[in-house]
């Protein structure tokens, strides 16, 4: 006989307790530990430099950026590395070498082969033989001199100063130093990790470092597929519950990994608002949630977490997103986007809304926005995926 048992549904005001609490937004749950925080939330999104920080100090109890500088570079309880969707993410040494194992492992082939046929291109006699000797030089001299920039590694490995000419017979054609590629490749391939960056803390000019050199045992050699099932779980347990989508989304997987390793992890179907969903074996229910505001900033690991984001993200906030799904800089008044905000010029937080706020929601709002203007300080950085906030900016936006 079959399992007849009726499937739990979950409510959009469930779901977002449940953002609340795990994402450690709600005052009573912030944390000054940054190994928990980013466990808390898988990862956070580094491919905007600012965006570590920013998320990080929006969850702390006392915010200090020194705080997340010292975990990333000196004590390296949290590392940062390539993973879901071919992008820049920072995470705790157990969880990045499950993402390598599940996520950026699969990007070798391509990206090997991606370079062998411009190596062809260029004439190289042996691409093969060329790439092993470069990928070799590179880690060597890493091994030897430290943390060293993209730019000394093409300038000082002999290998790295072969040019190369992309997209060779189109518009986009362009001659590069096979610097760039190697080290891209070295990345996927996990030999290679971005250590500290050249400049403030806002700048994405890092220096990379041997895996093995800066991580004790490296990114190390996980099961795909074991590696698949426990970051499903993982997901499910700090953002769930989720679809089948949200999770092929949020990992870049095919729809058929996605669905072996919800399957392997043991998760277990409810119903949402719009449609079917999928909770951890392990869940624990929906906590009690406190009223929360927060500033969070473009690509947070909350405001990204799901595809299908209609629970959280109401139809006028719709500009936070551009057309590839990467979120600007946010206003979140108790697990809804009710807005955006923007550094201007000058330094000052301004803020943008989408929709009526309590007046005593909005001083909230305002408050946490001067908190935010006294952690940045004097730092002025520019957001890559901005949203709504040029028009901000400009004082343009209505």
């Amino acid at each position: 006989m079959g399992d007849h048992r009726p499937v739990p549904q979950l409510t959009d005001d469930e779901r977002r307790a449940r953002l609340a609490v795990r994402h450690r937004l709600v005052p009573s749950r912030r944390d000054d530990d940054i190994a928990r925080l980013c466990d808390d939330l898988v990862a956070l999104h580094s491919t905007d430099p600012v965006t570590v920080y920013l998320s990080a100090l929006a969850r702390m109890r006392h915010p200090d950026r020194a705080v997340v500088e010292t975990a990333l570079y000196k004590q390296r309880t949290v590392i940062r590395h390539h993973a879901m969707r071919r992008t820049l993410w920072v995470a705790t040494p157990a969880v990045v070498r499950q993402i390598h194992a599940a996520a950026t492992s699969g990007l070798v082939v391509r990206e090997r082969n991606r370079v062998r046929a411009w190596l062809v291109e260029a004439d190289i006699e042996d691409p093969d033989a060329w790439l092993a000797e470069a990928r070799r030089q590179t880690v060597d001299y890493l091994h030897e001199h430290g943390p060293t920039s993209a730019r000394t590694l093409g300038q000082q490995v002999p290998a790295l100063r072969q040019p190369l000419v992309i997209a060779a017979g189109t518009k986009w054609q362009a001659t590069v130093s096979a610097h760039t590629r190697v080290i891209l490749l070295l990345g996927f391939e996990g030999k290679i990790l971005r250590g500290p960056p050249h400049g403030s803390w806002v700048s994405g000019a890092y220096r990379y470092v041997a895996a093995d050199r800066w991580l004790t045992g490296g990114l190390g050699n996980l099961d795909q597929r074991e590696a698949a099932s426990d970051l499903a779980d993982h997901w499910l347990r700090r953002f769930g519950p989720g679809t089948t989508t949200d999770l092929q989304w949020w990992m870049g997987w095919t729809a058929a990994t996605t669905k072996r390793a919800l399957a392997d992890a043991g998760a277990v179907p409810v119903e949402l608002a719009d449609g079917s969903g999928w909770v951890a074996a392990t869940d624990e229910g929906t906590p009690e949630a406190e009223p929360w505001v927060a500033l969070l900033p473009s690509l947070d690991p909350t405001t990204m977490g799901w595809k299908q984001r209609s629970w959280y993200l109401p139809e006028a906030a719709a500009d936070s997103f551009d057309r590839r799904g990467n979120a600007g800089p946010t206003i979140w008044v108790d697990g809804r986007v009710v807005g955006a905000w923007a550094q201007t010029g000058d330094g000052e937080i301004v803020l943008h809304f989408f929709e009526r706020v309590t007046a005593d929601r909005r001083r909230q709002v305002e408050a946490r926005a001067a908190e935010l203007r006294s952690w940045v300080g004097d730092t002025r950085f520019t957001v890559r995926f901005p949203g709504i906030v040029d028009p901000l900016v400009r004082g343009t936006a209505r």
